[in-house]
């Protein structure tokens, strides 16, 4: 198959052949024609699967067909992400798939000053990609209209509700004309997306291309036991080895992130860390750094590095195991994407044995364990422990986090290579993520 055979205009082709796309991912190939034929979608797909063109290659060709209402040029398509960071990766993929077609596109999130975004609202619109919680400071102010808006889009909406959106997302709507048509996509089916969806979408496609509790096949787990006071010297020796390739490394907090990019910097490893206190500008200019090689080392917490597409990434590390389990495989989709090799290290102390057993519960496989000679820990790992509260249970900005209650996972097996799912929420939604 090929994006001829889909049904886009010679523009859009002329645009993918520029950027050397020619063949559809399973997600577009299967997601484009329904979009084109105006139907809403309820997709489930990673990021990394090629979701933002099987949403926004519909949604400009919609758009560049159809005569906009006279008078002022009001949004008349709007992309609800849930960072900054995917607001500017899916704005600057609109602009690239629609760079021969005459649209605009505008870019709303927090961290940085309102007049800019309100200067370009007033200068007129075509496509607004938005966080919810910035986008309702423009609307109760009055420099933002959704009454034009003919086509709605919730990118990552499970990452939406846990982040606390729902409420925000739900006070937005309200503002959007009813008959519209709306593509949401989320990386699971899960009960609160369906309830969602049930609200939002009218008799939708469904659209799956990854089976539920899968992720790439191409990525080596493994486990370093190291004491908690020697990671950092492990870390360096890991990246000290692996000098030619970037890597991305996890910590559990703000402060320890940026506190651990220091360290690696004054070891010789030029490193750069993003989290919530940053500015946006602040965090553009480290991703900016990390990605043209100027940083070999991008230091993130789990909700800034949501949405990160990096090209060619062969190694996550998790210096801090994450307190959730479905979150190590959000980490660790960060690499192996598209077929490529992929690398996930865990530096695990003896009292994160308890996550460690928790996130291969959830992979139903073991990873295989290697104690690095000269960082043997003190002990072995303690499986049935709980994490310390004040070393690993803070959530980033502080907050107390539970573990999830894991008694109901299968008995571990070994397998060559692990596969775990999208991430898997039960319950009722957390409270919002600052990180």
């Amino acid at each position: 198959m090929t994006f001829e055979t889909l049904g886009l205009s010679p523009a859009l082709l002329r645009a993918l052949a520029d950027t050397g796309y020619t063949t559809p991912t399973p997600i577009q190939a299967q997601s484009i024609p329904a979009g084109l034929e105006g139907r809403d979608i309820l997709g489930a797909a990673q990021t990394g699967t090629g979701k933002t063109a099987a949403f926004g290659l519909p949604l400009l060709q919609r758009l560049a067909r159809e005569t906009p209402p006279k008078g002022p040029r009001k949004p008349r398509a709007l992309v609800l992400v849930p960072t900054r960071e995917l607001a500017v990766q899916v704005a600057d993929s609109l602009k690239e798939y629609g760079r021969h077609l005459r649209l605009n596109v505008t870019m709303i999130f927090g961290g940085v000053g309102m007049q800019p975004q309100i200067d370009n609202l007033r200068r007129g619109v075509d496509i607004l990609v938005a966080c919810p919680g910035r986008l309702l400071d423009h609307l109760d102010s009055g420099h933002a209209k959704l009454d034009a808006i003919e086509l709605l889009v919730l990118d990552e909406a499970d990452r939406m509700l846990d982040m606390g959106f729902l409420p925000s997302i739900k006070r937005v709507l309200a503002r959007v004309p009813k008959q519209r048509q709306t593509m949401l996509f989320s990386a699971t089916f899960e009960p609160r997306i369906r309830a969602l969806a049930m609200e939002l979408l009218d008799r939708p496609v469904e659209v799956q291309v990854a089976a539920r509790n899968t992720i790439a096949d191409t990525i080596v787990h493994r486990v370093h036991p190291v004491d908690s006071a020697r990671k950092r010297d492990l870390l360096v020796d890991i990246l000290a080895a692996r000098h030619t390739d970037r890597v991305l490394v996890f910590g559990r907090t703000k402060h320890g992130c940026n506190r651990l990019a220091e360290q690696l910097d004054k070891a010789g490893l030029p490193s750069v860390a993003i989290h919530g206190n940053k500015s946006q500008a602040q965090r553009q200019k480290a991703l900016d750094a990390f990605k043209a090689g100027r940083a070999r080392i991008l230091v993130a917490t789990d909700v800034a590095a949501r949405g990160l597409d990096i090209p060619d990434l062969p190694l996550v590390i998790n210096h801090d195991l994450p307190m959730v389990a479905e979150d190590y495989v959000h980490r660790i989709g960060r690499t192996g994407r598209n077929g490529a090799q992929g690398e996930a290290l865990s530096l695990v102390a003896p009292d994160e044995g308890g996550l460690l057993r928790d996130i291969q519960r959830m992979l139903k496989a073991e990873i295989t364990m290697e104690t690095v000679p000269g960082f043997e820990p003190s002990q072995p790992l303690q499986m049935n422990a709980k994490p310390a509260q004040g070393r690993g249970g803070q959530r980033p900005g502080g907050q107390q986090r539970k573990p999830a209650n894991r008694s109901h996972g299968k008995p571990q097996q070994r397998a060559a290579s692990p596969h775990a799912g999208p991430r898997q929420h039960r319950g009722g939604g957390r409270r919002r993520r600052t990180a």
